[in-house]
C-alpha cells in the first residue's frame, strides 16, 4: 500500500524534473512546533511527531525521527510504503547520504527554502554540489496539490503586561539595539516567534501550546517593524506597540521590505545586519545581501536570562501548577481505589481542568503525556482514543505535563505506582532518582556548558548498563515555548554556558519497550552560589516542589555509593 498524498507528490516531482524532495517538520519561523498550516509533512506521512524528515524519491520514501517517536512512527507509518529511519543511531545515514546513494549526478533535488533554516539548506545545498546533485530550492508543490489546506491561523494576538514581563518592550529594544551595535550592525531580521514574542511583549495562540502569533520582525537603529496579519491585532495591542515605538506592516510584506530597506541599503553600505542563520528561513536569508552571521541570536540570549520579575512568576506559577498536580493525584488514587474505570484520556482532561481553576492559567505548554504500562515506554506518547489505555491498579502511570500562565510556564514529569510495583521498576526508578539528585545538587564554574553536566544525570544508569537517547534539560520560556534554547544539557556539545537566570528541565528517563516507562523531572534555575580564588561558581535551585512517590524508592539503593 503506497500513501495517495506521496503519489500527488511524486506526479509533482515528475512534471518539474524533481528526483527527490525533502520535506522538514518545519515552517518559515524555525520553530519546533508549527500551525496546521505548515504541517506538510503530517499530511503527507500521517506522522504526528514534533521532530522528523520526510525524504521521497519517484519510487522510495523514508521518514527520519529520533528516539523520542521510534515506536510511535513504526506504529503511525504501517501501511503507507514509508521506511522508517532512527535518527541518532550508528547504523542510519543522515537523509542526504542516503538521496546521494539513491540518486544518479545530475539528478535535481526539491526544497521548498520557506520552511528550512538558512543554515539546514546551506549544508545541503553544499552536500549534493559536492556529491553532483542539483537542488531547487523553491519546490512547494503542495501549495496546489494539498487540498482544504488549513490557512494561517487568524487567532488574535493580546500583550503580556510588564508586570509580569518585568521590562518594556521599548527597553528590550534599546538592549537589542546595543547588542547589534557591539557586534558592528545596525539591523536584524527576525523569523522565530518566541523570539519576537519576548521582545515586544506580545503573545497569541496561533499554535497549539505555544503562546505565540505568526509573524515577522525587524530592527534597526531607527525603526522597529512587526509584519503580521492586521486581523490579528486589537485596539489594545496596536496601542501598546504604538506607544513603544513600534510600527506595523502586513505580514505578506516582509520581502518587499528587506528587499528596499536592507538588500538595497546594503549595497550602499548602509544597512550591515545580523542574522542567526539557524533561526532564519532559507528563503529570506537569500534576500539578505551578506551581514554578519551568529549561532546564537542576541534576542534568545536575552530571553533565556529571566529577571527577577519573570523569576519570581516562575515560583508562584509552579507553586499553583503543583496544587493541581496534588489535586490530581488524590483523585487518581480514589479513582482507583473505588475501582472507577480510569483511562489515559481522563488523566489528561483531569490535569487540563484542575490547572484551569489555576489563576493566570492560558493553556497547556505541550500534549499531556498520560502513559499507563507499555505506554510509557514511548517517549513522547500522548493518548488517542484508538489507544487509551485503562489505568489498573498495578504497574506504572508516567505523566508528563505542564501550562502556561501569564507569570511563568511549567513542565514537570511524575512517574506514579498505582499499585503493586516490580523489584526491577524500583531499581530503575531509584538509580534515575540518584541522577536526578546529583544534577540538581551541581555546583558548577562559570563558563560551563550543558554538555559537561549531563553525565552528572546520566552516571547511575550507565553504571547499571542502561541509557536514554534525549536530552537531560531544555531551556523553558517564561510563558512562552516550554522549549526553549540555547541553553541544554544533553551529551550532544553545545556552546552556550548554563548561566544564572537561566530555567531549565532536570528529566533523564529509563524506557523498556513493550513493559513500562520512568521519568522524573523538575525545572531548575541557576543562581550564583560563591566566588572563589578559582573564579565563579553558579548551582540549581529547583523550582519544582512536587512531591515525588518514594513507594518506588529502594532506599538503601538510594543511599549506596555505587
Amino acid at each position: 500500500m503506497t500513501n495517495s498524498n506521496i503519489e500527488k507528490l511524486r506526479g509533482a516531482m515528475l512534471k518539474s524534473g524533481i528526483h527527490a524532495c525533502i520535506v522538514p517538520l518545519t515552517d518559515p519561523h524555525c520553530g519546533e512546533y508549527t500551525p496546521d498550516h505548515w504541517k506538510t509533512l503530517q499530511w503527507l506521512s500521517g506522522f504526528t511527531g514534533s521532530a522528523g524528515t520526510l525524504v521521497v524519491t519517484r519510487n522510495k520514501a523514508g521518514l527520519w525521527t529520533d528516539s523520542r517517536y521510534f515506536l510511535q512512527a513504526d506504529e503511525q507509518l504501517q501501511g503507507t510504503g514509508i521506511a522508517l529511519f532512527k535518527s541518532g543511531l550508528p547504523d542510519t545515514p543522515l537523509p542526504e547520504a542516503w538521496l546521494a546513494d539513491e540518486l544518479s549526478a545530475g539528478d535535481t533535488v526539491g526544497i521548498e527554502g520557506a520552511v528550512f533554516a538558512a543554515s539546514q539548506a546551506r549544508d545541503l545545498l553544499t552536500f549534493f554540489e559536492k556529491n553532483g546533485l542539483r537542488v531547487n530550492t523553491d519546490f512547494a508543490p503542495c501549495d496546489e496539490l494539498w487540498d482544504n489546506r488549513p490557512e494561517i491561523p487568524l487567532d488574535k494576538a493580546f500583550i503580556l503586561p510588564e508586570k509580569f514581563s518585568g521590562e518594556r518592550a521599548r527597553s528590550k529594544i534599546q538592549r537589542l539595539r546595543e547588542a547589534l551595535h557591539a557586534q558592528k550592525a545596525n539591523c536584524t531580521v527576525l523569523a522565530a516567534l518566541d523570539s519576537i514574542a519576548w521582545l515586544f511583549n506580545l503573545r497569541g495562540s496561533d499554535i497549539r501550546y505555544n503562546p505565540v502569533a505568526v509573524c515577522y520582525a525587524l530592527v534597526s537603529d531607527t525603526e522597529a517593524v512587526l509584519f503580521v496579519d492586521f486581523r490579528k491585532l486589537t485596539d489594545e495591542v496596536v496601542e501598546y506597540l504604538q506607544g513603544e515605538g513600534i510600527t506595523t506592516a502586513e505580514y505578506n510584506k516582509i520581502d518587499d521590505y528587506i528587499e528596499r530597506e536592507i538588500a538595497g541599503h546594503a549595497r550602499n553600505d548602509n544597512a550591515v545586519v545580523l542574522i542567526a542563520p539557524n533561526k532564519i528561513n532559507y528563503h529570506l536569508y537569500q534576500g539578505i545581501a551578506g551581514g554578519i552571521e551568529v549561532d546564537v541570536h542576541p534576542v534568545d540570549r536575552m530571553k533565556a536570562i529571566k529577571n527577577e520579575t519573570e523569576i519570581a512568576g516562575f515560583r508562584r506559577a509552579m507553586q499553583r501548577d503543583e496544587v493541581a498536580l496534588l489535586k490530581f493525584e488524590a483523585w487518581l488514587r480514589q479513582q482507583l481505589a473505588d475501582n472507577q474505570v480510569v483511562t489515559e484520556l481522563d488523566v489528561s482532561r483531569k490535569l487540563l481542568e484542575l490547572r484551569s481553576e489555576q489563576d493566570n492559567f492560558v493553556s497547556e505548554s505541550f500534549e499531556t503525556i498520560a502513559a499507563y504500562g507499555a505506554h510509557g515506554a514511548i517517549v513522547h506518547y500522548a493518548p488517542t482514543p484508538e489507544s487509551n489505555a485503562r489505568i489498573l491498579p498495578e504497574g506504572l502511570l508516567l505523566v508528563d505535563s505542564g501550562a502556561h500562565y501569564l507569570d511563568g510556564t511549567t513542565d514537570l514529569t511524575r512517574t506514579i505506582a498505582v499499585g503493586a510495583v516490580t523489584d526491577e521498576m524500583k531499581r530503575d526508578f531509584t538509580l534515575l532518582l540518584k541522577g536526578h539528585i546529583a544534577l540538581a545538587r551541581a555546583k558548577f564554574p562559570k563558563g560551563t556548558v550543558g554538555t559537561q553536566l549531563d553525565i552528572l544525570a546520566r552516571q547511575f544508569i550507565w553504571q547499571d548498563g542502561q541509557n536514554y537517547l534525549h536530552g537531560t534539560g531544555h531551556g523553558v520560556g517564561h510563558c512562552l515555548n516550554v522549549h526553549e534554547g540555547p541553553q541544554s544539557i544533553r551529551m550532544n556539545y553545545n556552546p552556550t554556558p548554563i548561566e544564572p537566570g537561566m530555567v531549565i528541565s532536570n528529566e533523564p528517563g529509563i524506557y523498556k519497550t513493550g513493559r513500562y516507562g520512568i521519568r522524573i523531572e523538575n525545572l531548575l534555575l541557576c543562581i550564583p552560589a560563591e566566588t572563589t580564588e578559582f573564579g565563579e561558581y553558579y548551582q540549581f535551585e529547583t523550582l519544582t516542589r512536587c512531591p515525588i512517590d518514594m513507594s518506588l524508592v529502594d532506599n538503601d539503593l538510594l543511599i549506596a555509593v555505587n
